[in-house]
């Protein structure tokens, strides 16, 4: 009888990394393959071999998974170092730049806590999708993966985060004007307990700071429905604003003082306009396809170029790193701007906000409702529309649905199309309505915008209407 040969699981890179459930797809195992397969990408590059810093977030056994990591490319004669203790996936991306270093951080980011991925950092940024495909070629390669050599160093990396955030938004320079609380929520994150290190003890209300690996029974992820304890502490503590932040510390949702959240729709505009009008940022604004009009008008209103891209932060990081562009923002909570790493930093936007409030003496609500009086009310409203094909051909789909299209939708004529991430239908008073599937999930998502409620909700169900005609 001939031996039976074990499956060997596929492993498939996403954006900047690879994730999987935790003893079904992301196994110690599993993990071994990805590291090696690292180490002989770095091998056939030219030059000299760079250091790798490895990371983690607090989900289970993530520390340990990563020391699985050091061992293997320590095999392959890389220098490795570990970080000492759990931190945010920026404060990795920090050390790539700072260090001229690799880096990969063991986390699953916002996924729900059965989760756990590898994501890596180059140069200050996500790695390319050109990298995280060279790397997958490399899968198996040399196998099985090496262990042994000489063991990964162990170092800590928490203030040399700590000074970055305080270089782009430094609380000692505005903290005396900050007269009411601030709560920040880490969804048990790797970002938690680090504002303590910034904000005074006296401003600053901390909530699932603690590590929890089940983070709670609610997933990592800063949207409205998973932000009620925060709401909550907010509106008990008569606080300023609240700062959530995801799990491995690179999304951001902010709730204003009157425990409202605000969607990134209304946060990425209070940003431009501080960012343009009291800091003098000068130059392209882009953001991802899925966010709103209110970016465009305030960036017509200062001459500032405007560009919409497809949804995932590498494209617009990449025009920030690339100096083409000086702000960036997408719909799931990551903005940068010159004069930091072109990567989104849920503290980084957090301190931000606090300063805005600090520096114009005004509360969240009261910055959105001058942004709104100036360039217009927004409703943004998400659908996510679970499908049962593993994929989705985006070009079949967009072509589809356009020619559904009526000549009128909310009584108003289309003014334009974007096609080249799903469809993106915009109305002559600016309202839009985009439907895509998901590059990464058996899912279609609808997103709209209007300056009503009711009107959003309106083209959301039309929206589903396509969506399941195509479907």
């Amino acid at each position: 009888m001939a031996a039976v040969v074990p499956e060997v699981p596929d492993i498939k890179f996403g954006t900047d990394g690879w994730r999987g459930v935790m003893a079904r797809d992301f196994t110690f195992e599993n993990v071994r393959r990805v590291a090696q397969a690292v180490a002989e990408w770095l091998k056939s590059q030219p030059g000299p071999r760079p250091p790798i810093v490895i990371g983690y977030d607090r989900r289970f056994c993530s520390d340990a998974f990563a020391a699985e990591l050091a061992k293997v490319l320590c095999a392959n004669e890389f220098k490795v170092t570990v970080s000492a203790e759990a931190l945010p996936t920026p404060a990795i991306t920090l050390l790539t730049q700072k260090l001229k270093a690799v880096g990969l951080v063991v986390t699953a980011s916002h996924n729900p806590a059965a989760f756990n991925g590898i994501k890596i950092k180059l140069q200050g940024r996500a790695a390319p999708e050109s990298v995280t495909q060279a790397v997958e070629s490399f899968l198996d390669r040399a196998h099985p993966a090496r262990l042994g050599g000489t063991p990964a160093k162990t170092k800590s990396y928490t203030e040399d985060y700590l000074n970055y955030l305080r270089s782009r938004s430094n609380p000692a320079k505005f903290a005396k004007d900050i007269k009411r609380p601030v709560v920040v929520d880490y969804l048990h994150g790797a970002s938690g307990g680090l504002m303590a290190h910034l904000l005074p003890k006296g401003r600053l209300i901390e909530i699932r700071a603690g590590r929890d690996p089940l983070f709670g029974g609610v997933n990592p992820e800063p949207i409205e429905e998973n932000l009620a304890a925060l709401k909550k502490a907010v509106l008990d503590n008569k606080a300023l604003l609240g700062i959530g932040i995801d799990g491995d510390g690179d999304r951001v949702a902010i709730i204003d003082d009157g425990g409202r959240y605000l969607t990134p729709c209304q946060v990425f505009p209070i940003v431009l306009e501080y960012l343009i009008s009291n800091r003098g940022v000068k130059g392209k604004i882009v953001q991802s396809v899925s966010m709103g009009y209110l970016s465009g008008r305030i960036a017509a209103a200062h001459g500032l170029p405007f560009e919409e891209m497809p949804v995932g932060f590498k494209f617009v990081a990449e025009a920030v790193a690339k100096g083409t562009a000086v702000i960036a923002g997408e719909e799931s909570g990551g903005y940068a701007w010159k004069g930091g790493l072109p990567e989104r930093d849920g503290l980084v936007t957090g301190l931000l906000m606090l300063e805005i409030c600090a520096k114009t003496r005004r509360t969240p609500s009261e910055l959105w409702k001058m942004v709104a009086q100036k360039y217009g009310d927004s409703h943004f409203k998400r659908i996510d529309f679970r499908i049962h094909r593993p994929a989705v051909d985006k070009a079949a789909f967009t072509a589809k649905i356009q020619k559904r299209l009526p000549k009128k939708i909310l009584n108003q004529g289309i003014k334009k199309i974007l096609d080249f991430d799903g469809i993106k239908v915009i109305l002559e008073d600016d309202s839009w309505v985009l439907m895509r599937p998901s590059g990464t999930e058996p899912l279609i998502r609808t997103y709209a915008e209007t300056d009503k409620p009711e009107r959003t909700q309106v083209l959301l169900e039309q929206a589903a209407r396509w969506v399941n005609a195509h479907l």
